[in-house]
């Protein structure tokens, strides 16, 4: 009887995995995260349409609009490692839910609450700063989450199909915010955000993910927190060195990638004669191209590590071909296709970094790495969008456009350099071990 029962259990939970297997958002906790991620970057799309038209409305200055971005920024550049200690030793599913929360009550409702006239610049800075801290708290939530719900063969897909949400977000969210702010005003397009930040949050409920532990149980809270903060600093930049060459080379992706998105409208106005509804219609192909490398990277979750890195490498190279193509052309329909291509080029990055990440790092330093990443990914895009701006004004966009694509080049040799010293060694382990970690092995003897 008790075999029959054993074969029972094992033939249940066989079925599971099977239907696991063949569920294309790969888990039922993962399909969760996703479509709440699909509604959080829609709603982030909506609000930094919304926001900028409303801090414009209110303070009539293009010079304070700009300091909302840079506000937006400031979080996770000051607070990456501090809010990364937090990220792993608080509850992963607390956060992600207090987060979206948060940000539906910071950039919904008070807007509702509050009007035009009563609003100050001030009061504005401090809930742009507010909301920022939280979107810098979410992401190495979400990324550091991962390992909870998939297996480690299936991190890259994960990552992918999370990428995927930003490229929905992109096309759609400024689409719903330009309708909205034309038929009834940004301010109550804020208001009506909120709901989907709530709607965000709600599909989150039912998330199973594991409660964090302390590291350090038997120190004061001030000594475990500056332990785990100073240990977390130590792994990425002296204990293991795959770690710090992926966020080198991310270093060099954003300082070109985060120029081009913020000055593609100025790109598109000068270089193609592009009028506002033009422009918007490239950045969607831009958007569509991020999408479509997404769906490709899906297939390659298996894939070895030298390999991947080597799609990196190709996809950067080609990227940077498609930017210096489009120095040249003129013709709407050409530009089109280079857009997508370049989206493309850019959207290979991310999902292959967050999954290396994932695999090499222990479970519960994920969220401290993620952070120290996301912190100095974000201060050289800061970087790049400086210089390249610069360079757009002291000589010409056309100059710009061939930096950002050597940029991508750069990234591309070191790539194909990287892919070539190392050497996977994995170990088959329970993702939810907090012991557990795959271990790469780098810069192998020759």
């Amino acid at each position: 009887m008790n075999t029959g029962q054993d074969q029972g259990t094992a033939g249940l939970s066989a079925t599971r995995s099977t239907v696991e297997r063949k569920r294309w958002l790969l888990t039922r906790d993962f399909s969760l995260i996703w479509w709440s991620q699909v509604l959080s970057q829609v709603a982030d799309g909506v609000s930094r349409l919304a926001l900028l038209w409303f801090v414009y409305s209110v303070t009539g200055s293009p010079l304070k609009t700009s300091i909302i971005g840079f506000l937006q920024t400031l979080p996770p550049i000051l607070l990456g490692p501090l809010i990364g200690v937090t990220v792993d030793r608080l509850p992963k599913k607390a956060i992600l839910i207090g987060t979206d929360l948060t940000r539906g009550i910071l950039i919904g409702l008070i807007p509702c609450w509050v009007s035009v006239e009563g609003f100050t610049v001030e009061t504005l800075y401090v809930l742009v700063l507010l909301y920022g801290i939280a979107t810098a708290m979410f992401v190495p939530t979400l990324s550091s989450s991962v390992p909870f719900l998939v297996d480690r063969p299936r991190f890259i897909a994960a990552n992918a199909l999370l990428q995927s949400t930003t490229s929905i977000g992109i096309i759609i969210g400024p689409v719903l915010s330009g309708l909205g702010i034309a038929f009834s005003g940004s301010q109550e397009v804020l208001c009506a955000n909120a709901v989907i930040y709530l709607a965000s949050a709600l599909c989150l409920l039912p998330i199973r993910l594991p409660r964090s532990t302390q590291s350090h149980p038997h120190s004061s809270p001030v000594a475990a927190t500056l332990q785990d903060l100073t240990d977390g600093i130590r792994y990425v930049l002296f204990s293991q060195r795959t770690i710090l060459m992926v966020i080198l080379m991310a270093s060099v992706y954003t300082f070109g990638t985060g120029a081009y998105t913020t000055l593609f409208p100025v790109f598109g106005k000068v270089m193609l004669a592009l009028g506002p509804v033009e422009v918007g219609y490239l950045w969607s192909w831009l958007g569509i191209g991020f999408f479509l490398a997404s769906l490709l990277l899906v297939s390659l979750t298996q894939w070895e590590v030298r390999h991947r890195f080597q799609v990196v490498s190709v996809s950067s190279v080609i990227s940077a071909a498609a930017l210096c193509a489009l120095v040249w052309t003129h013709d709407l329909v050409m530009a089109t296709l280079f857009v997508t291509i370049i989206g493309m080029g850019f959207g290979t990055w991310t999902p292959i970094a967050w999954g290396m990440i994932q695999e090499v790092v222990p479970v519960h330093m994920v969220g401290r790495v993620m952070a120290i990443y996301t912190a100095i990914a974000t201060a050289t895009s800061m970087a790049g969008m400086t210089f390249f701006g610069w360079m757009t004004e002291r000589f010409n966009e056309y100059t710009s456009i061939i930096g950002i694509a050597f940029a991508m080049l750069m990234l591309g040799l070191v790539a194909a350099w990287f892919s070539r010293r190392i050497t996977e060694e994995v170990k088959s382990v329970d993702p939810t071990d907090r012991e557990a970690v795959a271990i790469v092995r780098t810069y192998a003897e020759t």
